[in-house]
């Protein structure tokens, strides 16, 4: 049986993503902070594990793969988003952000690194639009997911001379936590946004990145939205940037 490792696996892009891969036969190891509300079976193992926390993130990935004996593929999912002008970003939820979008997936990275290579696995990260593009009210988001990609972009060509795939998947907008409220700070989980456009559900969302990950594409663009952005970015910046705008800023 094939293992995965997710973390944020107890949000609904992660739970929507373990459902996917236990369906093909996959057995899912789940990671987050809070798991009271995700129910252990065969396929699906629960660890609650604070990814900031260096130690804890350490013994949690040394519990897997003792008792798993393989890791065939980890997916990091796990992230927060800051909604709000820069002018009202204070440092400590900035370096937040990135604590938990950027270091705690480097961190995690490192320490399945040996088991992926032994496996011939594959490092997936969760990117977003706003990894590649200018999103407004996102500054630390954007920033966040534009270091997550450049390190698993450069990861991969160190990683093929170990038979290791590196893909990145970038959602646009996945209504996973809509209708919650930001934090005293401004940051919230992804999907919470009262702003986005064209939500795409987690369960259509997941099929779409598995997609992706079965083709081996090295980027997978996850919904309309998300197809659309990547083809006009990538065509003129310019022009997303004001398209971007009238869409998000209204």
């Amino acid at each position: 049986m094939k293992v995965a490792v997710i973390s944020g696996g107890a949000g609904g892009l992660g739970l929507a993503l373990a459902d996917a891969l236990e369906a093909q036969g996959w057995q899912a190891w789940l990671l987050d902070r809070e798991v009271g509300h995700v129910q252990q079976s065969a396929t699906r193992r629960v660890i609650a594990c604070d990814l900031t926390d260096g130690g804890a993130l350490a013994a949690a990935c040394a519990q897997i793969v003792a008792a798993a004996g393989r890791v065939d593929l980890a997916v990091y999912n796990a992230a927060i988003t800051h909604i709000g002008p820069f002018d009202g970003l204070d440092e400590v939820t900035h370096r937040r952000v990135f604590e938990i979008n950027y270091f705690a997936a480097v961190a995690m990275a490192r320490h399945l690194l040996a088991p992926l290579r032994a496996a011939r696995g594959t490092h997936l990260a969760i990117s977003s639009v706003a990894g590649f593009s200018p999103l407004h009210h996102r500054t630390a988001y954007a920033a966040s997911k534009h270091a997550l990609e450049g390190f698993f972009h450069s990861l991969r060509s160190e990683e093929a001379a170990h038979g290791v795939r590196v893909q990145v998947a970038a959602p646009s907008f996945v209504a996973t936590n809509t209708g919650a409220r930001a934090n005293t700070d401004g940051t919230a989980r992804p999907g919470a946004a009262a702003d986005g456009v064209d939500y795409m559900t987690p369960a259509d969302a997941a099929a779409e990145i598995l997609r992706g990950l079965a083709r081996g594409a090295p980027m997978i663009p996850v919904g309309r939205v998300a197809r659309l952005a990547w083809r006009i970015n990538r065509a003129s910046p310019r022009l997303f940037q004001r398209l971007m705008e009238r869409n998000i800023k209204g």
